[in-house]
């Protein structure tokens, strides 16, 4: 965590971005998370995004990412929807069956800064954990 640069720009962002599988299908286990992984890492060095984060908790995803000014929110969630979206489907076929329609998320997203000061190590913590058993208390968002 630092400041990144760019040509134009110096910047230090970091989001929590939260959405679920469409209809809320519990289909992120076994080697899918690890697919979703690989292919963001991809998407990362293609428009300059850094995933530094990612769980899964069975129907949604939890990113910490950090990308430049010249980037929204709602471009970036589209960008990861739409490409995780294509090669989930071409690398499991399979899902086309439990997804009729086309589509592996839903619509909409959550989307918060995280500030570095404040709750960033709180949040990396959460986002790192989705997925495993743990007694500590969730973290609320709203």
């Amino acid at each position: 965590m630092g400041l990144e640069k760019t040509f134009h720009n110096v910047y230090n962002t970091h989001y929590h971005i939260v959405f679920p599988v469409k209809y809320r299908k519990v289909l992120l286990t076994d080697e899918i998370p690890l697919a979703i992984k690989d292919i963001a890492q991809e998407i990362g060095l293609r428009y300059d995004i850094d995933f530094e984060k990612i769980g899964t908790d069975g129907n949604h995803i939890h990113l910490l990412a950090s990308f430049p000014p010249k980037l929204g929110g709602s471009d970036v969630v589209r960008i990861f929807k739409s490409i995780t979206a294509k090669q989930l489907f071409l690398r499991f076929p399979a899902l086309k069956k439990e997804l009729w329609g086309g589509e592996f998320w839903a619509d909409g997203f959550y989307l918060a800064t995280v500030s570095e000061r404040g709750n960033w190590r709180m949040v990396e913590r959460y986002v790192s954990s989705q997925g495993k058993t743990t007694n500590e208390s969730q973290l609320r968002l709203l």
